[in-house]
């Protein structure tokens, strides 16, 4: 069941988005080739006004080719090429979007089925800053280091990027709103930082507030994973820090063996905010200027539109293809280290 849970999972991601690139591209008059979920032999295919869909063998990825994407010369008006800048600037930005889209949507249903996490303090442990601050249960925890505080994992997230720092805090009690510093101390128990709070009890809200933290979820998911590529870049980059298709399959199976106890809602509802998560890092990873990224691509539509003249495409074409080649290289070292960490060195 895990594994069909995963492929489900990939192939609802994939789809999305190569699905924004295609919709969009098609609205701007952008000839389509072929749409494709999957890679390596076809498994179904269908061709309807001169575009191939088609279904392959191996879940990992997908494609929507447009003619003339390649960076090919052609006298074809429906061409990529020969479309406007704008056009095919939006039809890039399309994939990630629609990634945050998804996201959203998702996070409606789970917002509205067990409601968001108010920074509320709930508890607080003995011998730690918290207590000896004097914070205790039901203060609201509304900034820290002038930073606005939205849900309560928003604290998790500032004190997991500022270990060790001193946090100014700001909270509210009855009304009124006090201040006080704050030094996150190093809990061996759990092997990281706390300000000795308890918290993140959800609480169900209006049709508007639902909306509003859905965005704030997919707000949330969207920041982790910008902070969490930028700390692995800053400390270096190590192959345990990555995970490729079979390390997510090996959390989507570990998140349903945990939930299946708890009944078939909460093993829905955990793998729908799991596919949050994924979706949010999907569009986030993909807006990276790295080549053959959506990224990669957008950064040359940029300055084609800012200068009205675009970089030379074959130089482009080499400079994605170079591009393509590291990402191969890149997943066969990640699926490498994941069959590794799943068997044992």
């Amino acid at each position: 069941m895990s594994i069909f849970l995963f492929i489900l999972i990939l192939a609802v991601l994939i789809f999305v988005h190569e699905g924004g690139h295609f919709l969009i591209g098609k609205k701007s008059g952008i000839g389509v080739e072929e749409f494709n979920i999957g890679f390596g032999p076809v498994l179904f295919s269908r061709t309807h006004n001169k575009t191939k869909y088609s279904i392959r063998l191996l879940p990992f990825g997908g494609n929507c080719v447009f003619e003339g994407f390649d960076g090919e010369e052609s006298d074809s008006p429906t061409s990529f090429i020969n479309s406007p800048v704008w056009a095919r600037l939006s039809t890039v930005a399309a994939g990630p979007f629609m990634n945050f889209v998804l996201a959203f949507f998702l996070s409606l249903f789970v917002i509205g089925s067990i409601g968001y996490d108010p920074p509320v303090v709930s508890g607080v442990m003995e011998g730690f800053p918290a207590e000896e601050a004097g914070l205790r249960e039901g203060d609201e925890i509304v900034r820290l280091n002038g930073r606005k505080v939205v849900i309560y994992r928003d604290i998790s997230m500032y004190i997991l990027f500022h270990e060790g720092e001193n946090i100014n805090v700001r909270y509210k009690r009855d009304g009124l709103f006090y201040e006080t510093v704050l030094i996150p101390r190093y809990s061996s128990e759990a092997g990281r930082y706390l300000l000795g709070i308890f918290g993140g009890e959800r609480q169900k809200g209006n049709a508007f507030s639902t909306v509003r933290y859905s965005m704030t979820e997919v707000r949330y998911w969207i920041e982790m994973t910008v902070r969490s590529i930028a700390g692995v870049f800053k400390r270096g980059v190590k192959m345990d820090d990555l995970a490729g298709p079979v390390g997510v399959a090996g959390v989507v199976g570990d998140v349903y063996e945990e939930s299946k106890p708890e009944g078939i809602f909460v093993v829905w509802l955990n793998m729908l905010q799991l596919t949050i998560l994924l979706s949010a890092d999907l569009g986030v990873m993909n807006l990276l200027p790295f080549p053959a990224l959506d990224g990669g691509r957008l950064v040359f539509l940029i300055i084609e539109a800012i200068t009205g003249k675009g970089v030379n495409k074959k130089v482009e074409a080499g400079f994605h293809f170079f591009g393509m080649c590291c990402l191969l290289f890149l997943m066969m070292c990640v699926m490498y280290n994941d069959i590794s960490r799943i068997f044992g060195r």
